[in-house]
């Protein structure tokens, strides 16, 4: 129960930092990814930031901790790998981002902003998910070694 509650908090705390930086909108993000137009630096500063806050943060609890707080063990990949589906899924992301303007947590928080667009996005978003686990399930079927 504590857990869930921490996470609400820490959930609570990253849609207001979405909401204050503007990456819930579309035209804003749009504005960024436009670099020979209209082109907003902006939030290069907010993913600056996250970054150095990221960096921060794992220097105080990652590495100098045995063990995160609220959990037996971290959950950190060892897989380094950068492969063709990376590389793909990474594009598609890309992609969507750039033609909707949203990514998937900021499009969640839009839903109490613009729930008509935003709910387009989520729609196409969870229907990717589902076409991704049923393909993926396929493919580790048809390939033990994916």
């Amino acid at each position: 129960m504590f857990k869930n509650f921490i996470a609400l908090v820490c959930g609570i705390i990253f849609s207001l930092g979405l909401l204050v930086s503007e990456m819930v909108s579309p035209k804003k993000i749009q504005d960024f990814l436009d670099i020979t137009g209209q082109w907003d630096p902006s939030l290069a500063l907010v993913m600056a930031g996250a970054l150095l806050t990221l960096g921060g943060l794992q220097q105080l609890f990652i590495f100098k901790r045995p063990r995160p707080l609220l959990e037996e063990k971290f959950f950190v990949t060892n897989n380094n790998a950068i492969d063709l589906r990376l590389i793909i899924g990474a594009a598609i992301f890309g992609l969507g981002w750039g033609l909707a303007g949203f990514c998937p947590g900021p499009a969640i928080v839009a839903l109490t902003l613009n729930p008509l667009e935003a709910s387009l996005f989520v729609a196409g978003m969870v229907l990717g998910i589902l076409l991704f686990n049923r393909l993926n399930r396929l493919n580790s079927a048809s390939d033990p070694d994916l």
